[in-house]
C-alpha cells in the first residue's frame, strides 16, 4: 500500500481537522477509516497531527509544566472555519495591540487550549493555572482561550470575576464586545452589564439546545454561587453534553483557603461531567502554596503556564528596581526609572486615620505631596493632549485607606483645590504659573521622553491645554457604597479616583498617570495587586509618577525581587522535563515585615531554602547549527579534562553496570573548573554558568559540596551498535543516543536541538547503594543521598553519538556537526543538611511530601535499553 502523495495527505488532513471540530482526534481517525481512506495516508495524517500537537506542547514560550502523560489535541485555529478567534484577532489589530503582542496572545492561548481536554471526550475535570503580570492583559488572554475553546465545541463559559461589582461589570462589558457582539447569534448572555447571575427559569432549556454558547460572568460571592449551584443542579442530565470552561480571574483571591467560597466553587465544578477550570493570576503566591494532596482544593495539578511579559509592559522593575539575584551581573541589574516621589512620614497622619476609631471623623488635608500629585496629574494630562493619540482617558488614583467615610471626606478638599487652581489659571496668576512651570521643568528631565521613543513636550504646549484639563476633571469616589463610579464607556474620562478595595483588584484604571498611595498592607499579593500603575502606557510611558512613603517604596522594590526570583524559579522548573505540577515546589522569598499571603493560605506552606538544593540540572538543548561545532568540541574537551582530574584526585569505584565509570571524593575545584569550561545552551535556564558557580561557592563556604561524584554513563545495552568513545583515564564507553524532538519528515529549520530528557532516575543513584531499596521518586533518592553521601553532589557525563538516529515516533536524528562526541551533563544537587541553609534568603514553598508522584518518563530508556 503506497504512502500517498503530499497533496493527498494535505487534503485528508484538512478533512481530519474539520472532523476534530466536532469529535476527538481518535474518533476522527475512525471516521476516516469508515469513509474508506487509504490506511497509509491515515497513518501519515495521524503522525502529522501528533507532530503538530507535540510542537504546541513543547513551545518554549509560553513555558509550561504539565502532568505526565497529558496529551495535547489542539493544533491552532482554523481561519477558514473558526469564527470567534478570527473576529477577536481582527479586533486586537484594530485596537493597536501590535503584531508582536497579537502573535504572543495567539501562541499562548493555543497552548492553553491544547492543555485542556477535548470537549467531546467522555468525561474530564481539568485544573490549570496561568501566571501573568499585574495589569498585563490577562483578560485578553483568557478571552482568546474562550474564543478558541468555543470554536472547538465548548458550550458553557463561566468567568469568576473577583469579588467586586466594578470588576465583574468591566469584565462582562469586555467579553460582550469581544465575543458576543463580534459573533451575533452565537452567544447568549446569562448575566449582563447591570446584573450578576439571576437564575433564569427552566435551566434544562438552556442546555438542551446546542446552537449557542452560554456566557456567565459572576462574582466570587457566596449568595451568587449558591444560586448558580442550585440552577445547575436543576439542569440534571442535560449537563452531560455540556463541555464547560470555568475561568477564575484573580484566582489567588477568595478561591484559596476561604471557608465559604472554596467549597461552593468545588460544588459548582462537581456538577459538570466535563469541565475545565483555569485560574488566572499575576500573584500566584497563594496558589503555589496550596496542599496538592487535598482533592477539594484548586491546586493546578494538570498544568501551569507562565505567560511572557508583553511588549511595552511596565512592571515592578521599571518603577522600583530590585535587588541582585544569585549569578546576576550587577551591570545588568535594572535600577528602575525615577518615577517614585516620597511622601514624608509627617504627612501620613493628614492623609489617613491612624485607626478605625478616628475614621468616622477624619478630615484629610491637602498636603504638599497630595497637591504635587494632583498638579502633576493635570500637567501630565495636558502634555498627553498636546502629544495626541494613545488612551483617551486620564486617571489619578488616591488610595490611603479602605474606610469609605474617609474617601468621601477627600471630595471637598480636592474640589476646592480644583476650583482654586482653575481660577488662578483663568486669571493668569504668575505665582501659580511659575510653580507649575518649575514642577514641569524639574520633573521631565528625570525621566527622559526619548528613552521611551516619545517627543518631549515644552511647558508652553502643556499650558495651552491645562485650563481645560483642570476644568474637566471629575473627583470620583469609588467604593462599595458609592453610586458615582468610574465609567469609561461613555466617552473620554479625566478623573481623580479616590477609593480602596474596589480600585485595587483587577479593575483597570484607564490612562493612570498619577498615584498617591500610602496604604500599608503587609501581604505580598494584596500589596502587589494594589499597584494599579503597572501596565501599558502608550504615548505617555515617561509621565507616570507615584507618591508613597519610603517604606512602601522599599516594599515594592522587594516585591520586584520576589517576582523576578519566583519567575526564574518557575522557568527553571518548566525547562526541566522531569517536573510536573505535582513536583513544582516554587520557592518564595520571605520579608521581615511582610507575609507572602494571608495566614490561612499559608497553612500548608513549608520552609524551603532556595537555589539548587534538591534539584536536577541537565543539558536538554544543543546547538546543532554548523556554527555550533566549536562549542560542542570545547564541551568534549572539558569533559575529558574532568575525567582526567577525577581519576587523579578522586577514587575510582567499581562500576554498577557495564559501559559506565564512577569516581567519588572528587574535590569541588575539579567540578567548578569543568563548569567554567562547559557551556550549557542559552535555553537551559537553570544551566546559567555564573549562577551555578556562585551557588556552589556559597555552599562550599558553608561546608557542603566540597566533594563530588563524577560518573560517565554509556550505552549498556548488549545490542547497542553505537561507536565507542574514549574520554581518557582509561574510560572507554559506548555512546548513548539522544535524538531530538520532531518527525523525520519535517524540514529542520531550528538550529537548536531539544532532546527533552537526558538522564534517567536510575542514573541519579549511580554512586549510591540501592540494594533492597524501592526508589519510586526523586524525594526517596534525595533522602538516600543525604544518608549515604551527605552534602555531596553528582556530575553525570553522557557521551552522545552525534548522529543519534532512532526509529522512535516523534523523534528525528540529532545530526550534530562534529565527528567526535556530544557531551550531555546532568548535575544532581543534594538537599541542604538539617540545620544548614541553602541560601542567604529564607523561602517558603508548597508541601509536596504527601503527593503520590507518577513514575518518570521512560523515553530515555527507550534509546539505551537499560532496563535492569
Amino acid at each position: 500500500m503506497t504512502a500517498g502523495t503530499s497533496d493527498e495527505v494535505d487534503q485528508l488532513y484538512r478533512v481530519f481537522l474539520q472532523f476534530t471540530q466536532s469529535m476527538t482526534p481518535h474518533d476522527a481517525v475512525k471516521n476516516l477509516q469508515l469513509f474508506g481512506a487509504n490506511e497509509s495516508i491515515i497513518r501519515a495524517v495521524r503522525e502529522r497531527h501528533e507532530a503538530e500537537s507535540l510542537k504546541i506542547r513543547n513551545l518554549d514560550e509560553p513555558s509550561s509544566v504539565f502532568l505526565d502523560g497529558r496529551r495535547t489535541w489542539y493544533t491552532g485555529p482554523d481561519m477558514d472555519n473558526d469564527r470567534n478567534w478570527p473576529a477577536l484577532e481582527s479586533s486586537m489589530r484594530r485596537k493597536g495591540f501590535g503584531e508582536a503582542n497579537v502573535a504572543s496572545i495567539d501562541k499562548s492561548s493555543t497552548k492553553i487550549v491544547a492543555l485542556l481536554d477535548h470537549p467531546k471526550q467522555d468525561g474530564f475535570r481539568t485544573r490549570g493555572l496561568v501566571v501573568g503580570f499585574v495589569q498585563s492583559g490577562k483578560t485578553t488572554n483568557f478571552t482568546a482561550v474562550m474564543a478558541k475553546a468555543a470554536d472547538r465545541g465548548y458550550k458553557l463559559f463561566i468567568v469568576l470575576s473577583g469579588i467586586h461589582n466594578t470588576l465583574r461589570r468591566q469584565t462582562q462589558i469586555r467579553l460582550v464586545k469581544d465575543l458576543v457582539e463580534a459573533n451575533p447569534g452565537q452567544w447568549h448572555q446569562v448575566t449582563s452589564e447591570t446584573h450578576d447571575f439571576v437564575p433564569p427559569p427552566n435551566p434544562k432549556a438552556f442546555f438542551a439546545s446546542s446552537d449557542q454558547h452560554l456566557l456567565l460572568v459572576v462574582k466570587k460571592n457566596a449568595a451568587v454561587l449558591r444560586k448558580l449551584r442550585t440552577w445547575l443542579k436543576n439542569a440534571g442530565e442535560y449537563l452531560e453534553n455540556c463541555p464547560t470552561l470555568i475561568i477564575d480571574d484573580e484566582a489567588d483571591q477568595s478561591t484559596v483557603a476561604t471557608a465559604k467560597i472554596n467549597p461552593l466553587l468545588f460544588d459548582v465544578l462537581s456538577k459538570f461531567p466535563k469541565v475545565g477550570y483555569v485560574g488566572y493570576t499575576a500573584t500566584p503566591f497563594a496558589n503555589l502554596l496550596i496542599d496538592p494532596s487535598v482533592d477539594e482544593d484548586f491546586y493546578p495539578r494538570d498544568f501551569i503556564v507562565n505567560l511572557p511579559q508583553p511588549v511595552g509592559y511596565h512592571g515592578t522593575e521599571v518603577l522600583f528596581g530590585r535587588e541582585l539575584l544569585d549569578g546576576e551581573d550587577p551591570a545588568d541589574l535594572p535600577g528602575g526609572y525615577d518615577m517614585v516621589r516620597i511622601v514624608p512620614d509627617d504627612e501620613v497622619d493628614d492623609l489617613k486615620p491612624r485607626n478605625k476609631k478616628e475614621a468616622a471623623t477624619f478630615q484629610p488635608a491637602v498636603t504638599r505631596s497630595l497637591q504635587a500629585a494632583v498638579e502633576w496629574f493635570w500637567l501630565a494630562t495636558a502634555a498627553r493632549r498636546a502629544r495626541g493619540g494613545g488612551n483617551p482617558h486620564s486617571t489619578m488614583l488616591v488610595h490611603t485607606t479602605t474606610e469609605t467615610a474617609v474617601h468621601e471626606a477627600f471630595k471637598a478638599p480636592l474640589l476646592h483645590l480644583r476650583a482654586n487652581v482653575a481660577e488662578r489659571l483663568r486669571d493668569g496668576d504668575r505665582r501659580t504659573l511659575d510653580r507649575l512651570r518649575a514642577a514641569w521643568e524639574r520633573e521631565t528631565p528625570l525621566v527622559q521622553a526619548t528613552d521611551f521613543g516619545e517627543t518631549p513636550v515644552p511647558f508652553d504646549a502643556v499650558l495651552e491645554h491645562l485650563p481645560t484639563v483642570v476644568h474637566e476633571t471629575k473627583v470620583v469616589i469609588d467604593n462599595y457604597r458609592s453610586t458615582d463610579r468610574l465609567n469609561y464607556e461613555s466617552g473620554p474620562v479625566t478623573a481623580i479616583a479616590v477609593g480602596g478595595n474596589t480600585l485595587s483588584r483587577g479593575l483597570t484604571l484607564e490612562g493612570l498617570v498619577s498615584s498617591l498611595f500610602v496604604r500599608a498592607v503587609s501581604a505580598y499579593d494584596t500589596l502587589l495587586q494594589m499597584g494599579r500603575w503597572f501596565g501599558y502606557r502608550d504615548r505617555y510611558a515617561d509621565l507616570p509618577r507615584i507618591w508613597m512613603t519610603e517604606e512602601l517604596a522599599e516594599w515594592f522594590s522587594h516585591l520586584a525581587t520576589v517576582e523576578a526570583d519566583m519567575r526564574r524559579d518557575i522557568e527553571r522548573y518548566m525547562h526541566n522535563p522531569a517536573e510536573t505540577p505535582l513536583t513544582f515546589a516554587v520557592r518564595l522569598r520571605s520579608h521581615p515585615k511582610m507575609s507572602i499571603t494571608s495566614k490561612a493560605k499559608m497553612k500548608s506552606a513549608v520552609l524551603a531554602h532556595a537555589a539548587y538544593g534538591g534539584t536536577l540540572v541537565e543539558s536538554r538543548f544543543f546547538d546543532v547549527s554548523p556554527g555550533g561545532k566549536a562549542r560542542l568540541e570545547a564541551n568534549a574537551a572539558a569533559a575529558r579534562t574532568l575525567v582526567r582530574d577525577a581519576g587523579q584526585h578522586g577514587l575510582q569505584e567499581t562500576a554498577p553496570r557495564a559501559e559506565t565509570a564512577v569516581f567519588t571524593q572528587v574535590p569541588h575545584e575539579d567540578v567548578t573548573a569543568f563548569l567554567s569550561s562547559y557551556s550549557f545552551h542559552e535555553r537551559s535556564e537553570d544551566g546559567d554558568r555564573a549562577r551555578l558557580l556562585d551557588y556552589i561557592a556559597k555552599r562550599v563556604r558553608n561546608g557542603a559540596l566540597t566533594q563530588w561524584s563524577v560518573a560517565v554513563v554509556g550505552n549498556s545495552s548488549p545490542a547497542a551498535k553505537t561507536h565507542r568513545c574514549d574520554l581518557g583515564a582509561g574510560v572507554q564507553v559506548r555512546m548513548v543516543k539522544r535524538a531530538r524532538l520532531g518527525h523525520e519528515s519535517e524540514v529542520v529549520l531550528d538550529a537548536v536541538a531539544d532532546i527533552k530528557t537526558l538522564s534517567s532516575r536510575r542514573d541519579e543513584t549511580i554512586d549510591l547503594d540501592v540494594s533492597g531499596k524501592s526508589l519510586g521518586n526523586r524525594d526517596e533518592i534525595l533522602g538516600l543521598r543525604n544518608a549515604q553521601r551527605p552534602g555531596q553532589g553528582l556530575v553525570l557525563l553522557y557521551p552522545i553519538e552525534p548522529e543519534s538516529r532512532t526509529d522512535t515516533q516523534g523523534r528525528r536524528p540529532l545530526a550534530a556537526p562534529t565527528d567526535d562526541v556530544v557531551i550531555g551533563v546532568a548535575l544532581v544537587f543534594p538537599r541542604p543538611l538539617p540545620g544548614t541553609a541553602d541560601s542567604d534568603v529564607e523561602y517558603w514553598s508548597a508541601d509536596l511530601s504527601s503527593v503520590a508522584v507518577e513514575q518518570e518518563d521512560a523515553s530515555v530508556l527507550d534509546y539505551d535499553d537499560e532496563a535492569a
